[in-house]
């Protein structure tokens, strides 16, 4: 299929309003698929998103024995045997960061070698600390550049009961760990170390949906988790709407003094990123600091919002940007002094925002480099309903997470002109 080379938006110049119900979770659809994967018996997983990340795990599960249907765009229907087999060939996952990550840990339950790879993006994001873990456990794993191909020799079997890791690049490692544990052959302890532990209720996704198929965990300190092997039961699952799409329909509604219905409150997701919305209604009065470390994929949106607000903002916590999909700071940087030079400054790994809500209104004509990545290319959509020119380049990357991103805003009453 051939890509979008670029797609500019026109400034609705009216309030958005209608309903548009963001897509299932892609990290609890991740943490589902791989879940039901690896239990015994067919489960049934609903309001699941189907995107680019979503469709790289389905199809590793595949060729490694499991039996999944789709019946509908929200609907898995996953029948394992309770054990993946070798794959016969290296499993692709594209630049899919939860695939790669939790597969990766998987792969110590197979029988067999699995080579666990991706696209060019993903063989330049860190999987070091999750592959030295596994190694304390016994698991024959490396990785020559700390980042993918990464190649398991499985066995199912730990020779240690015990894991010591630093949760601060990555909660997914964290994760990846957690349901991996459930599938061996003794008790495993987990233990964060490290002062900055990122994006904890990450972790409570995890540990909440392997508790729905059966495992046993328990968070016995506030920075360590015991998992049984007790192994997984099939279930059925519903997936809640993604926290993540959502900023940018919150988002847009501020922005434009719109009436956007999402189709389910704020204060029922579970999910980490849903902490921006009380940040987002501030606006056009938000903090002048704000800590990205626990919702930090609502942090571009926030930094675009940034823009129009009344006072500059700067964001810190965000460190663990630099290696999302591409380094999401210098992205976001980038992108705002393409709009005006000088509208936002790198400090470290903090990023200043030097807010004017007169940008709205305005024409400065920009073409937003998205560096293949969803949600540099979601934010920046917002800087077009209120600024004339900005063009969005590769606006297809969007497929990632949220495949309809862009008719959700059309039929919100947005629209697009040169589009190539």
């Amino acid at each position: 299929m051939t890509r979008t080379a670029k797609l500019t938006i026109t400034p609705p110049g009216k309030p958005l309003s209608g309903r548009a119900m963001p897509p299932g979770s892609k990290s609890i659809t991740n943490r589902a698929l791989l879940l039901a994967g690896l239990a015994k018996g067919t489960s049934r997983l609903t309001g699941a998103l189907k995107s680019d990340d979503t469709r790289y795990m389905a199809e590793a599960l595949r060729a490694m024995g499991v039996s999944i249907d789709e019946p509908d765009d929200t609907t898995f229907v996953v029948t394992g045997s309770g054990r993946l087999q070798p794959p016969k060939a290296p499993l692709f996952l594209g630049n899919a960061g939860t695939a790669t990550r939790f597969l990766t840990a998987a792969a110590a339950l197979v029988d067999g070698t699995v080579i666990v790879d991706g696209d060019e993006h993903m063989r330049k994001r860190p999987i070091g600390p999750l592959v030295e873990a596994m190694r304390t456990l016994g698991i024959d794993v490396t990785a020559e550049t700390g980042c993918p191909p990464v190649t398991v020799k499985g066995t199912g079997r730990f020779q240690a009961d015990r894991i010591r890791i630093d949760g601060g690049l990555s909660s997914q490692y964290v994760s990846a760990l957690l349901m991996m544990a459930a599938g061996g052959d003794r008790p495993v302890d987990i233990e964060l170390v490290g002062e900055d532990i990122g994006a904890l209720g990450y972790i409570d996704l995890t540990t909440a949906a392997m508790k729905a198929f059966g495992a046993k965990v328990d968070k016995t300190s506030p920075v360590t988790w015991r998992v049984e092997p007790t192994g997984y039961c099939a279930a059925d699952f519903i997936v809640e709407p993604d926290a993540s799409a959502a900023t940018y329909l919150w988002a847009a509604e501020v922005l434009t003094d719109g009436a956007i219905d999402l189709g389910v409150p704020s204060d029922t997701f579970s999910q980490p990123d849903a902490r921006a919305y009380d940040v987002i209604a501030t606006f056009p009065h938000l903090p002048a600091e704000i800590d990205g470390s626990q919702m930090q994929d609502a942090v571009p949106t926030l930094a675009v919002l940034a823009a129009f607000n009344e006072t500059p903002v700067r964001f810190v916590g965000i460190a663990n940007l630099r290696v999302k999909e591409c380094d999401r700071i210098r992205a976001l940087s980038t992108g705002l002094n393409n709009i005006r030079e000088g509208l936002a400054v790198e400090e470290g790994d903090d990023l200043i925002v030097h807010s004017d809500p007169a940008l709205a209104g305005q024409t400065l004509p920009a073409e937003i480099d998205t560096f293949a990545d969803h949600r540099i290319a979601m934010s920046f959509a917002l800087a077009g309903l209120k600024i004339d020119g900005i063009t969005i380049l590769d606006p297809d990357c969007v497929g990632k997470t949220f495949p309809a991103y862009w008719r959700t805003l059309a039929a919100l009453g947005v629209t697009y002109r040169d589009k190539d």
